[in-house]
């Protein structure tokens, strides 16, 4: 099955589905990792607060697939935002997943309480990556529109993505128009909000008429928006599941009508960003 893909901002390419780590055990992710690549998924999704970085690297080197035809994301921690901080963190990232360039790299969250407000010489850091070729495209995750607003006019770098929440029960207008308005892709992150969608009626209700999962259902309803995705699953019927959702698409009226299901605030399920203040131990 064909992978459809979304030219960024920088004219490099990304695939639109790719297969998310988050939560996947250290000791388990190489295999994991490994049997998504065997599906068919070539973009895969890592950061270093996941503190899994390395055995992803152990999975790329194990695999056959050509560098070329993979694309691997990973995302800064937040105790390293300082500058300095996030030049050797990004290094030791490069050397745990054994690569001389990342296809994207992120700043994993704003942190506008911490490091007095300063998110803006961390993203001329990760601008930085790019100029010198370490990065193919560098980006955000978790921004709130006034964050994008205030890095793009102080530094001029337009970020490639913004890695947000968005899903049926939260589909985040704000923050995805205001990505779009800059030309900014989004990366929807918790795309079945941890499961909680998967019952919904509405949702049941197209993915019968189709012959498809809800989860299927949801994860095409993120493609048919321009969303790009990637879900996590440690089972391969799972991923072999969440892979197959090239082969229908949905009406306009079914894709209004899931993002009718949104719920506002009430449907987040992560920290909000302009209030989140963890930075790891």
């Amino acid at each position: 099955m064909t992978v459809s893909t979304i030219t960024l901002n920088n004219q490099t390419t990304i695939p639109q589905l790719g297969f998310g780590t988050y939560q996947v055990p250290p000791e388990q992710t190489a295999d994991t990792v490994s049997t998504a690549l065997e599906v068919g998924y070539r973009h895969i999704d890592t950061a270093q607060m996941y503190q899994n970085e390395q055995e992803v690297g152990e999975a790329l080197k194990a695999s056959s697939i050509p560098r070329s035809e993979l694309y691997i994301t990973s995302k800064l921690n937040n105790g390293y935002h300082r500058p300095a901080d996030a030049e050797r963190a990004f290094e030791e990232t490069l050397d745990k997943l054994g690569l001389e360039q990342i296809d994207l790299f992120l700043i994993h969250w704003p942190l506008p309480t911490l490091y007095d407000g300063d998110y803006v010489s961390t993203w001329k850091t990760l601008a930085s990556f790019v100029a010198d070729g370490r990065a193919r495209s560098v980006g955000v995750s978790n921004f709130q529109p006034a964050h994008l607003d205030r890095i793009v006019a102080e530094t001029g770098v337009v970020p490639a993505v913004n890695q947000i929440e968005v899903h049926p029960y939260f589909t985040n207008e704000d923050a995805r128009a205001a990505s779009i308005r800059h030309g900014i892709e989004v990366e929807a992150w918790s795309p079945i909000a941890q499961g909680a969608v998967l019952d919904d009626p509405t949702i049941g209700e197209i993915a019968a008429k189709y012959g498809k999962t809800a989860s299927q259902v949801t994860l095409r309803w993120h493609v048919e928006r321009g969303d790009i995705v990637f879900p996590k699953s440690m089972k391969r019927e799972r991923m072999e599941e969440n892979f197959a959702i090239f082969d229908f698409a949905l009406t306009p009226d079914e894709v209004s009508t899931i993002a009718g299901l949104d719920k506002g605030e009430d449907g987040r399920t992560g920290p909000n960003p302009d209030t989140f203040d963890y930075v790891p131990a």
